[in-house]
Formats: C-alpha cells, structure tokens, sequence
C-alpha cells in the first residue's frame, strides 16, 4: 500500500445512518489510518427532494458517536454546482451528451412495447429514445423551456475512451464496460449533475486514491472509470466490500427499515462493542 492514502466517506443525507453505513465509513476510514493517510466526509446532498439538513447533523452525530474523525471539514456537493456544470460543459461540447425529454412514464411504455428489451445492473436500460432528436428539435425544445436531463452517449464515448480498466482490491485488474448500463443520466431534471458525474469530479477534486464502498457500487465503477477517461481525471484504486445483512439475507438498507444508529445509541448499545464487531472478519 503505498504511503499516501486518501479515503472518503460519502453519505446522502436522506436518512440516519445504519450498520451498513457504520461497516463502510469504518472500512474507508481504517484504510487510510492503517497508511497515515487522510480519511475525508462529503456530504452527497444533490437530491432537493429527500436531502435534509436534519441528517447531516445525524450523519455528524453517528459518526462522532462511533468514535471516527475526519480531516478537514465536511464536503457539500450542493455547494459544488459550477464543478459538475463545467465537467457537463466540456461532454456536451464533445458531443458526448443529449437532452433528454423523456418523462418515466414514456420510458416505461417504449421498454414494456419492446419483445426484447436489454437489461444492465439495474433493470432494463434507457431505450436511446432522445439519442436520435435532431439538432434543431432539441435545440428548439430547450428554448421552448421543456424539462429535460442530459444523457451520456455510451457507446460514442467509449469509442471516442477506447478500451479502459480499472483495479479492484477483490477482483483485481477490471475491463471497463460502461455498456451495460445504457446512456447513463449525466443532470437530472430536478437537480443540475447526477450520482455518476459528481461522483466522479469529486474523488478527482478532492485527490481521493482509494474509493472504498459497497459491492452494489461495483457496477457503477465502469461508468466512473468511462467519465474518468472522458474529462481526463486520474482512476482511483477501488475497494467494494461485503455487504451486511440482517437476519432476513436481505442488505441492511434505509428503504428496508434497518436498524439505525441513532436507535442503537438510543438502546443504549456500547459503541465500542460495535465497532470491534464490525471490523470483525467475516465468517
């Protein structure tokens, strides 16, 4: 492991925290200790719709309560707009990115209609309804003020990238194969950037080496290392860990209900006790 080291901890504040949210921020953070590295909190608060202040005082709260510190101060994506529209600037200037007009509903409809349609990581993928607009029409729809998000053209850029990999702790060397999710959303209708683009403009800016997080992550990895390529930002050495479970099999998750810190702090749990059990190998 090389001498310099820095990890994040990237949370959206949608909720309180759970285990599985204790397990990764305990991950990332001993990571960068175990190297004298630099252990880093961003607050990922793009989605205006479910971000609420009153969890990032929780997110704060757990974290302190779990006995984890970062350096520097926290990291607020909403207060990092101009970066992910310059990052969406220089795509769209590449010819890399289109408008995309299309409501749910509409995507649903051409996917159900379809014999065969294809499926990525996460269900069926975006049909490329908006891909063949003309100039003009999307042009003259933007001016017309119709809402819309911005798409990756896919199979464009990785032509234009070429062949790409990237390294994983568990799987070692990764052929990139950002096709499989389709023409990824770039910037929302609702918000200005997306999970995929920020992500990725944040772990360059921030000078992160080690991108420790979830298994469920580890497909999205080929989009990252896509945009990467793209905008001419370094790749980080990726760590996707285990996932936790409850006793159901089911991953520990906020639209699950599971347990969160808050109520185990609240039931009176030794949070010295948990984190010795969650860095505990697995069985």
């Amino acid at each position: 492991m090389p001498e310099s080291v820095i990890s994040r901890f990237a949370p959206s504040p949608t909720g309180r925290l759970h285990l599985g949210h204790a397990f990764s921020a305990l991950c990332a953070h001993d990571l960068a200790r175990a190297a004298d590295g630099a252990f880093l909190l961003r607050i990922e608060d793009i989605d205006p719709t479910r971000c609420r202040p009153e969890h990032v005082a929780g997110i704060v709260e757990d974290l302190r309560w779990l006995g984890l510190g970062w350096d520097g101060e926290p990291v607020f994506q909403s207060q990092r707009l101009p970066l992910y529209a310059g990052a969406l600037g220089r795509l769209k200037a590449a010819g890399l990115a289109y408008p995309c007009f299309c409501t749910r509903a509409r995507i649903a409809a051409e996917i159900a209609a379809s014999a065969a349609a294809p499926h990525g990581p996460d269900g069926p993928i975006y049909p490329g309804i908006c891909r063949t607009l003309s100039e003009g029409e999307r042009e003259s729809r933007i001016a017309a003020g119709e809402a819309h998000a911005w798409r990756l053209d896919v199979a464009k850029a990785a032509a234009a990238a070429g062949a790409l990999r990237w390294h994983d702790a568990a799987a070692g060397s990764v052929a990139a194969t950002p096709e499989i999710h389709g023409d990824v959303v770039l910037a929302r209708k609702d918000a200005p950037t997306s999970y995929h683009l920020a992500v990725t403009v944040d772990d360059a800016a921030q000078g992160v080496t080690d991108v420790v997080r979830g298994q469920d992550l580890f497909a999205a990895t080929h989009v990252h290392r896509l945009l990467q390529a793209l905008l001419g930002l370094p790749t980080p050495r990726y760590h996707h860990h285990r996932l936790l479970t409850g006793e159901n099999g089911e991953r520990l998750a906020k639209r699950a209900g599971s347990p969160t810190l808050a109520s185990l702090r609240a039931d009176g749990t030794d949070p010295a006790a948990l984190v010795a059990r969650l860095r505990a190998p697995a069985a």
